[in-house]
């Protein structure tokens, strides 16, 4: 069976002598790997464009469940090339494709892989035409947790549902949200502080698109705060630091520290 479809690389590796096994974003699927033979050595079938930040046009056998589909064609539909020029966008671009990598499903429903296809390809947009900082990188890692259906909790306590006025919360990174002070008592996972005010920030930035970043008001204590918890957040889901993520922090000059627990 051979599928035709739009796709975006999120990793690539080289395999033998010639060959190079690719995992690719589709939009009607999500994740899938395939084997592209005689990659690394013939121009003619894929003309180097099975690079990241490439929308390409491709057509992939698909076999027995047991076998790695195969790529046999792919044609350059779109390229980014301002992230290959700025290594702060190069590396806030590489860390959203390995999040993807990491987390986006297999075989997911059509509806969910298509909006994470499409906002990957919007994030693509506004980093191409912005040089990224923490703002950004804040706002594009929430939202494709919400399209990875990952979103943690920030308005309400997971455990009753209540809203707290308190200035500072506890927030448990093992159930996605914070807790509060009537519930603490039954949580066994460490909590760790975070103001109110930063989650309520979080929280009203997804009701902006990346493309009115500018009116989003977040200061530098917030924004380190929020991405401390993401980045424990993160973690936790992923199960390891990730391997751009070095580099995003000296690209941005950013790396916060860790929030001491309740």
């Amino acid at each position: 069976m051979n599928l035709r479809t739009r796709a975006l690389v999120l990793r690539s590796v080289d395999f033998g002598e010639s060959d190079r096994i690719l995992h690719l974003l589709l939009p009607d699927s999500g994740r899938q790997s395939v084997i592209a033979k005689g990659a690394r050595r013939s121009m003619k079938r894929f003309a180097g464009n099975l690079d990241y930040f490439n929308l390409l046009d491709v057509q992939i056998a698909q076999r027995r469940s047991t076998v790695m589909a195969r790529l046999d064609q792919a044609s350059l539909v779109r390229s980014w090339a301002p992230l290959r020029v700025s290594a702060a966008r190069f590396a806030l671009g590489c860390y959203l494709l390995e999040m993807l990598g990491r987390l986006a499903p297999e075989g997911g429903a059509r509806t969910e892989t298509r909006r994470l296809f499409e906002l990957t390809l919007t994030a693509f947009d506004v980093i191409a035409a912005r040089d990224p900082d923490a703002r950004l990188r804040t706002l594009l890692e929430l939202r494709l947790l919400e399209a990875l259906g990952l979103r943690p909790e920030l308005s309400r306590c997971v455990r009753c549902s209540r809203t707290s006025e308190d200035p500072t919360v506890g927030f448990c990174i093992a159930e996605g949200g914070p807790v509060c002070v009537g519930c603490q008592d039954s949580v066994r996972d460490e909590l760790i502080k975070v103001h109110l005010g930063t989650l309520r920030a979080l929280d009203r930035s997804l009701r902006f698109s990346p493309d009115q970043l500018d009116r989003l008001a977040l200061g530098r204590s917030t924004l380190e705060e929020a991405g401390t918890l993401l980045a424990r957040f993160r973690h936790f889901h992923v199960g390891l630091e990730l391997k751009s993520e070095p580099f995003l922090d000296r690209a941005l000059g950013t790396g916060g520290g860790a929030q001491k627990p309740i």
